[in-house]
């Protein structure tokens, strides 16, 4: 999948969908002109937080913003995707199954360098994440609690409020992330 083209294409669509001029978009999303230009034109790779920013402004989900034509069979393989990168790279996504009306969930590989971390805005309302660690330990904090998490463990918890991720471990943290949009 190549992330620059798909997202240039889709922040467009999406902006051009709901009738909003650049300067309509920036003041929606938070995120500037010049940066949301930048970003159609396929100048720049944003964020993690950016690409949070515009999907939260725009009300549509994180991969809406990745996707690309589906299929009938989608195989995705390791090398295939390239990560969104977040804490001076320490903490790592990577789109692996978007969103779309059939199916109101998208999926993610998340990789979390020891002592990287990532402070996660809430998503659309209702929305809901569920974890399961696959190697490390991670601290998830949501709805104002905080859990340790270990390998083998799962979590789910609503999404629609402030919530984080931080890798408490000495190794790597390997995670899978599905979101939900359903409520």
């Amino acid at each position: 999948m190549d992330v620059t083209n798909a997202l240039a294409l889709n922040v467009k669509r999406i902006r051009e969908s709901k009738k909003l001029t650049l300067d309509a978009a920036a003041a929606a999303t938070g995120v500037s002109r010049s940066m949301l230009a930048q970003l159609e034109k396929g100048e720049v790779n944003p964020t993690v937080s950016v690409l949070w920013k515009i999907a939260n402004g725009y009300k549509v989900s994180f991969t809406s913003l990745l996707e690309t034509e589906g299929e009938r069979v989608s195989l995705v393989r390791a090398g295939d995707t390239a990560p969104l990168s977040e804490d001076g790279g320490r903490y790592l996504n990577y789109p692996v199954f978007g969103f779309d009306e059939k199916r109101l969930f998208e999926t993610y590989r998340i990789v979390i360098e020891p002592g990287g971390s990532l402070s996660a805005r809430g998503h659309l309302r209702g929305s809901e994440e569920y974890i399961t660690v696959f190697a490390g330990e991670v601290e998830i904090t949501a709805a104002d609690e905080s859990f340790m998490l270990a390998e083998g463990d799962s979590i789910r918890f609503r999404a629609d409020s402030p919530h984080s991720y931080k890798n408490t471990g000495s190794t790597r943290a390997q995670l899978s992330m599905l979101i939900y949009y359903g409520a």
